[in-house]
């Protein structure tokens, strides 16, 4: 049986990890058995990063491996796209992983109202004593790297600006169904769904936060494809 590595639950997901919930999403979808393995330290993991997925007595690690892996074993995800629809999908994909994400980072590990529940419930299994200075010193550097990343240095005004195109793009694609290439769940779906799923559930209501959770079209659209592949 094929095991996923991945974060644990959090925030009424079931992965702390959009990452994670797409690649459990892309099993679901695959029609194979697998299972779950929680890990809150992937240091011992390739790429030292979660989700990764124990196949065939090998670590297959990065959600985008593991879906190819998957289509390697005869999985077949976007069985209904034209070559235009294709390409419509790898770009609503690098949006929400390449943009989405970041700003989904600085939302959760960048603001101070945010950032004590997330040391909390992201270092649990780190004794109290240690948690504050071990967090906190991830978190520094994290911040560190975004700011090279060049996203943090924009508002958070910016930012929003930024990820309002985003959405708009997203919202124009639902006008054509009920998932983004369509009437059914597409690649498109496992990446952009989980991430917008993880936006809407961060702890506080950032203006980020706000922003999804209050926008009936794409709170739908977040229930309706949980509903559609349904992860245990």
């Amino acid at each position: 049986m094929l095991m996923l590595y991945t974060y644990p639950r959090g925030f009424g997901q079931f992965s702390l990890s959009p990452f994670c919930v797409k690649a459990a999403a892309y099993l679901k979808l695959s029609g194979l058995d697998w299972t779950r393995r929680d890990l809150d330290d992937p240091r011992k993991m390739p790429l030292a990063k979660l989700p990764v997925l124990n196949a065939e007595q090998r670590l297959i690690p990065d959600s985008h491996n593991i879906r190819r892996y998957l289509e390697s074993r005869g999985a077949v995800f976007d069985a209904d796209l034209g070559d235009t629809q294709r390409a419509q999908s790898h770009a609503l994909i690098r949006m929400a992983e390449e943009h989405l994400y970041f700003n989904l980072v600085l939302d959760r590990w960048g603001d101070d109202r945010v950032w004590p529940t997330i040391r909390e419930v992201y270092f649990a299994k780190v004794p109290a004593l240690l948690r504050r200075p071990v967090a906190d010193g991830l978190r520094r550097r994290l911040l560190r790297g975004l700011s090279t990343h060049g996203i943090a240095r924009f508002t958070p005004g910016e930012r929003l600006a930024r990820v309002e195109e985003d959405l708009r793009a997203i919202q124009t694609c639902l006008w054509q169904g009920p998932y983004l290439m369509g009437n059914r769940p597409s690649s498109a779906d496992l990446s952009v769904g989980p991430m917008l799923a993880a936006i809407r559930a961060t702890p506080v209501a950032t203006p980020l936060a706000r922003r999804v959770a209050e926008d009936a079209q794409l709170s739908d659209y977040i229930d309706r494809l949980e509903d559609a592949v349904p992860l245990p």
